[in-house]
C-alpha cells in the first residue's frame, strides 16, 4: 500500500501499555502480496495489546543490534498507534522486519489488507547497520501501522490514506511521549507547504504528484481537524471521527469509498466537515491560508529557529488538543500495566 519518501514527520520512546512478547516457531513466509518470494523467517514475537496481537517476524538476516532493541522500536510505534486509535485497530496484525546486508537505518515499508490470515500486514526494510540513533529517528513504521486503521481505497483517492498517516504519526507519538510537540508544529509548519495545489492542479482525486498525495492529504486531514474542533468548541476532532471508522469496521482490510468512511466521521463529530472539504478539495485547488493558520493556532517562528506557542492566541486550545506539550492520552482500552 505505501512506500512513504524520508521528508515525512519525526520519533522518540513510548507510552506505559501492557505488551507481553511470546515466542514463535520459525518458519518459511511470504514476504509481500503472493508474487513476492517466500522467505526464512528467524524465531517470531507477539506484542499483545489487549485482546489484539501484532506479530513481529525477523527474516533471516544479520542484525547488529539486539532483537529485544528493534522490538523496544516495534512496540513503542505500535503503542502510539493503539493510545491514538484508542486500540490496535486490527485484531491480528503482521510485521514483518527484512535486513538489508551492508546498509543502515529503517530503509522503507510497505503496508497490506488481508494475508495470510491476518487483517493487516507490513514490511520493513532495516539495514544491518543500523543503529539505535538510526532507530530514534524512524518514524516509518508509526506510519505503516498507521495504514492499519483506514479502509483500502480506490487508486484516486490514495492521498487519503498517505496523508492521513502522515498527519497521524508524529500526533499519536506526542500523546504516548516520543515527540515534543514543538518538533512537531516545526515538522508541520515546513512540510504543510509542500502539500499545496500548485499551477495546473485539479484537486486531490485527481493530482497524484507526491506533494499533493503526502502533505496535500496531510493539510486536508490538519484543516478538517481545525475546523470540527472550531464547530464543537473543541469537544470532538478528527481523532473522534477516525475512531469511529475503526470502531464501524474501517479497516485496511476492508475495500470502501472515502465517502462512506467520511460520513461515519461526521456522524461522529456531528458535523458535516469532513463530506464539506472533500467535496470541496477532490477536483478543483484549494488554496490554504497557512501563515493565517499558524498565528490563529499561536503558532510563531523565525527562519531556522525554534517554534513559540502564542499562549494568547485564539486557537491556542485547540492547538494544544491537537498536539500539546503534555500528553493528553488515555491507555487503550482493555490495555493496561507497565512495560
Amino acid at each position: 500500500m505505501c512506500e512513504p519518501s524520508n521528508e515525512s514527520m519525526a520519533l522518540r520512546n513510548c507510552f506505559p501499555l501492557l505488551l507481553i512478547l511470546l515466542p514463535v516457531c520459525p518458519a518459511l513466509a511470504q514476504e509481500g502480496p503472493p508474487d513476492h518470494p517466500r522467505v526464512e523467517i528467524a524465531p517470531s514475537h507477539e506484542l499483545r495489546f489487549g485482546p489484539n496481537v501484532l506479530q513481529v517476524d525477523f527474516a533471516a538476516g544479520d542484525l547488529d543490534l539486539p532483537a529485544d532493541a528493534i522490538l523496544a522500536h516495534i512496540r513503542a510505534a505500535a503503542s502510539a498507534v493503539a493510545t491514538y486509535y484508542g486500540r490496535l485497530p486490527v485484531a491480528r496484525a503482521r510485521l514483518l522486519l527484512v535486513p538489508v546486508a551492508g546498509r543502515s537505518g529503517i530503509m522503507q515499508g510497505t503496508t497490506w489488507p488481508g494475508m495470510n490470515g491476518f487483517q493487516g500486514f507490513t514490511r520493513i526494510r532495516i539495514g544491518q547497520h543500523t543503529t539505535t540513533s538510526e532507530l530514534g529517528e524512524d518514524w516509518t513504521t508509526t506510519h505503516e501501522l498507521v495504514h492499519m486503521a483506514f479502509p483500502t481505497l480506490p487508486d484516486e483517492q490514495h492521498w487519503m490514506e498517505e496523508g492521513l498517516a502522515t498527519y497521524v504519526e508524529p500526533i499519536a507519538r506526542v500523546a504516548t511521549g516520543e515527540l515534543e510537540a514543538r518538533q512537531v508544529w516545526r515538522d508541520m509548519v515546513y512540510g504543510m507547504r509542500k502539500g499545496e495545489p500548485a499551477e495546473g492542479d485539479l484537486g486531490l482525486d485527481r493530482t497524484h504528484t507526491w506533494g499533493r498525495t503526502y502533505w496535500g492529504g496531510a493539510l486536508f486531514c490538519l484543516v478538517a481537524d481545525v475546523q470540527i474542533r472550531r464547530e464543537t468548541q473543541d469537544r470532538k476532532g478528527l481523532q473522534d471521527a477516525l475512531r469511529a471508522i475503526v470502531a464501524q469496521g474501517g479497516t485496511i482490510n476492508h475495500e470502501w469509498t472515502l465517502d462512506q468512511a467520511l460520513a461515519i466521521g461526521d456522524r461522529a463529530t456531528g458535523t458535516h466537515v469532513l463530506t464539506q472539504m472533500y467535496a470541496e478539495w477532490k477536483d478543483k485547488p484549494v488554496q490554504v491560508d497557512l501563515m493565517k493558520l499558524w498565528e490563529e493556532l499561536g503558532i510563531r517562528w523565525t527562519a531556522g529557529g525554534p517554534i513559540e506557542f502564542v499562549a494568547s492566541a485564539p486557537l491556542a486550545r485547540i492547538r494544544d488538543s491537537i498536539a500539546g506539550e503534555r500528553s493528553h492520552a488515555q491507555p487503550a482500552a482493555g490495555v493496561s500495566g507497565t512495560r
